[in-house]
């Protein structure tokens, strides 16, 4: 589903050149579940962007289901980001003035799919997360593990190929936090390629296999023998 061969990509900072990734390689089938950790400034965010369709490598290339992104206009990268890949972030980013329900169905109404063939799907997540009594409740109403629940319908609604999660429990208390990743890895046994990046080590020994980032550079990959034979 992924590939990435050599990938770079320096960044100017304070006069400074630094290297958030420095001929970076990786292959990822689809149905995965990874985990990124590392260090600060190890390059995961700048992987995530590269990988979510939001950012261009200096040089290298990233395949997507076999078709070289960097051969594509911006238009087909927003095309391509917007019906293969879901993001969850910590900060939820969900629109303020829009309910629960309205901020899952936007995706659908930007495609432009027709009031009634949104709505149920809308409705069948909304009870599915356990989220239909407070549907029409705005986001400063809902505590955060709500939020963050409203988020990851919003971001699988269209049902993306590939989920990206970046800290999706770093705002949550601990039970809240137990919940959401329990939904990403319900969402993951169904198909859906989920990659978590994560501070906690925890979480990320959760995942079926474990990157290791460092100064840019993939360290470590623990795929391990279960994960090669799955």
């Amino acid at each position: 589903m992924i590939r990435l061969e050599q990938l770079c990509k320096q960044y100017r900072l304070g006069g400074e050149t630094v290297t958030a990734l420095d001929q970076f390689t990786l292959e990822v089938s689809a149905g995965e579940y990874l985990s990124v950790m590392g260090p600060s400034g190890s390059g995961k965010s700048t992987l995530m962007n590269m990988l979510g369709l939001l950012d261009r490598p200096d040089s290298g290339e990233y395949w997507l289901n076999n078709t070289a992104m960097s051969t594509l206009s911006e238009e087909a990268r927003a095309a391509q980001r917007n019906s293969q890949i879901g993001f969850v972030f910590q900060a939820y980013h969900l629109i303020d003035r829009l309910t629960a329900r309205e901020n899952i169905e936007l995706p659908l109404v930007l495609k432009g799919e027709a009031p009634g063939q949104r709505r149920p799907q809308v409705q069948a997540l909304l009870e599915r997360l356990g989220l239909d009594r407070h549907a029409d409740h705005l986001p400063h109403q809902l505590s955060g593990g709500q939020r963050q629940r409203v988020a990851i319908a919003r971001a699988v609604i269209r049902k993306p190929a590939l989920l990206l999660a970046d800290e999706p429990t770093g705002n949550l208390d601990s039970h809240s936090g137990s919940e959401v990743i329990a939904l990403l890895e319900g969402l993951n046994q169904e198909g859906i390629t989920l990659l978590v990046v994560t501070h906690d080590q925890a979480m990320g020994e959760r995942a079926r296999r474990r990157l290791w980032m460092r100064d840019g550079q993939l360290i470590s990959d623990s795929a391990g023998a279960d994960h090669a034979a799955g």
